[in-house]
């Protein structure tokens, strides 16, 4: 059952480490860690996101076999699709629907024994504007940020969107985000270096339901997702590369419309369903 208080119903986070092909969930997101020579058989009836943080892939979809960079994400069409790793490669498989997996699959499927009915559904927000079966590439490294959100790097899907968010050494302390959301989780995985997620629960009246803050290590590869209504910031530490992803399903509306999403000129809104 998932863990909540009477007054503030936040359940509890928790960072959860991936191992080759685990799996951690939102209630509307999957998303599987790739590791190691092994092939990864995924399906779904919505567009799924690779992110290729380092090497290549070679994949197979109904359609096409096609050997895609690293530093890259790619959109991959509704359906089946086979992803096998270039030599010591790492790669994270994102998708709103995963009916292929086992019940259970995810590690944190115990949170989702019973549905928070505040979280926003998925339905099918977006659609090409040019139907296409191809997988779709996009180089992180041409996509150029928005001017006042340096480190930010957003993309999207029919049903998601992802920020990647890069950087060297750790995060200025003085410079954080805190927030929460009101009917959306967050999921964020961490790709690359060290981080804490620094999490607060508003108070209630009820003092004996207090809680205190909690400031979870979380190393990389690992996921966390971020109730309803929770305040948090992520903070990476240590020296090195930093590379931590939100995700974000039905995709970030007020993102797309700021003009913050690389690739939202593919897709077009449908109404609310």
């Amino acid at each position: 059952m998932t863990n909540t208080t009477h007054e503030t119903a936040v359940r509890r986070a928790a960072v959860h480490e991936l191992p080759p092909s685990a799996v951690a969930r939102g209630q509307n997101f999957w998303v599987q860690w790739i590791e190691g020579e092994a092939a990864l058989d995924a399906t779904s009836p919505h567009e799924m996101l690779l992110l290729l943080p380092d090497g290549g892939a070679t994949v197979h979809t109904a359609t096409e076999v096609r050997e895609l960079p690293g530093r890259s994400v790619c959109v991959l069409p509704a359906g089946a699709a086979t992803v096998r790793l270039a030599g010591t490669g790492r790669a994270a498989l994102i998708a709103s629907s995963r009916p292929d997996l086992d019940t259970g699959a995810a590690r944190n499927e115990a949170d989702y024994a019973r549905p928070d009915a505040r979280i926003r559904p998925t339905g099918h927000p977006y659609e090409r504007k040019t139907p296409s079966t191809a997988i779709q590439v996009l180089e992180v490294d041409a996509i150029q940020p928005p001017a006042d959100k340096p480190r930010l790097k957003m993309f999207q899907t029919d049903t998601l969107s992802i920020n990647w968010v890069e950087y060297q050494g750790p995060r200025d302390r003085k410079q954080l985000s805190p927030h929460n959301h009101t009917d959306f989780e967050q999921g964020s995985l961490a790709l690359a270096g060290d981080f804490l997620h620094h999490l607060r629960v508003h108070w209630g009246g009820n003092a004996d339901q207090w809680r205190e803050d909690e400031h979870l290590q979380a190393p990389s590869p690992s996921m966390i997702t971020v109730p309803v209504l929770m305040v948090h910031t992520t903070e990476g530490v240590g020296p090195g590369r930093h590379l931590l992803i939100d995700v974000f399903s039905p995709p970030r509306h007020d993102f797309i419309d700021k003009g913050w999403v690389a690739n939202a000129g593919d897709y077009t809104r449908l109404k609310a369903e």
